[in-house]
């Protein structure tokens, strides 16, 4: 039989599927300095992580039994791909099972951003009862999202799903990737009826200073996507949302631009030193924070738990 271990967790569609088809699932957590001995000691063939657990050379080196390595999420960043690659071992993730909870936080950040709900939230508890009058005028200029522009820096699946969103919004949207040039996109209701967009891609500069709020959506990088200059290009008062990966966005310039209100807010699912964010992004009262559950709704781990469910039973079944 073979063994299974989802060291980070796997929803019991997955665990139920994989157990049909004749493999033994461990849904349990092992600590990362005792993991290769938990895999060499169990048989274990297939081993299924999220964010949690680092999957590096010498984990790799250490597990020669080892089959394959899937990922419960978008990226690859914390499994050396190549390595595992070069001794024979399948590496694959799940990258469409958890487009829509994403983009569905990203507008959950803007409608913070826009409304002062993040603020408000914190004070209220603290001052609604004796300072109502003067919050209710401190929270007064909000803005509505209709007939503003969503900027999308990465259409892959995710920018794709948040741009539809927008859309169905009634906002403008604008995008830029290095890799696709034209997106035809298609807004399914729950009537049945469904409408067509086309959408061509912008320079970046285009889309910083053309856009009333920007959403990032790109992999990890080498170094800082957005610093300070791309942040001086952009609107005075425009907002941006990082869902995507910490070390996409300068933190600093970040903040001296909400200090400065150049910009007006941010919302952040992602932070440069995750799982330690800086104090300043922590206190600032122009951020929504939240702390990178943007994968993390029950509907989007049953789908991972499935997907990867599949990949497995595709890769390891005789």
């Amino acid at each position: 039989m073979v063994k299974i271990l989802a060291n980070d967790g796997i929803a019991q569609e997955g665990v139920d599927l994989l157990e049909k088809e004749g493999f033994e699932v461990k849904n349990t957590r092992v600590a990362d300095e005792q993991l290769a001995n938990y895999i060499n000691k169990n048989n274990i063939e297939g081993l299924l992580v999220r964010s949690a657990t680092k999957v590096d050379k010498k984990l790799i080196e250490d597990c020669p039994d080892l089959k394959l390595i899937g990922r419960g999420g978008v990226g690859l960043d914390n499994i050396d791909v190549k390595y595992a690659e070069s001794k024979g071992i399948k590496v694959f993730n799940t990258p469409e099972a958890s487009s829509e909870s994403v983009a569905e936080l990203v507008f959950a950040h803007l409608l913070n951003g826009v409304r002062f709900l993040h603020d408000s939230n914190r004070n209220m508890p603290l001052e609604g009862d004796n300072q109502f009058k003067q919050l209710k005028k401190s929270y007064a200029g909000g803005l509505e999202l209709r007939g503003k522009t969503l900027g999308i820096v990465g259409f892959g699946r995710i920018g794709q799903a948040t741009a539809k969103m927008a859309l169905a919004l009634g906002m403008e949207v604008l995008f830029t990737d290095h890799h696709t040039k034209e997106a035809s996109l298609t807004l399914s209701f729950f009537d049945g009826q469904s409408v067509d967009f086309a959408l061509k891609s912008s320079d970046i500069k285009e889309v910083l200073a053309n856009s009333d709020f920007v959403s990032l959506h790109v992999p990890a990088q080498e170094k800082y996507l957005i610093g300070k200059k791309e942040l001086g290009l952009m609107k005075p008062g425009a907002g941006i949302i990082n869902t995507s990966r910490g070390g996409v966005l300068d933190e600093v310039a970040l903040v001296e631009a909400l200090d400065t209100d150049h910009l007006a807010f941010a919302g952040l699912d992602v932070y440069e030193s995750e799982p330690n964010p800086e104090i300043k992004i922590l206190m600032n009262p122009k951020i929504s924070l939240s702390p990178h559950v943007g994968g993390s709704t029950v509907e989007a781990q049953q789908r991972i738990g499935v997907e990867l469910a599949q990949k497995v039973i595709k890769l390891l079944k005789p």
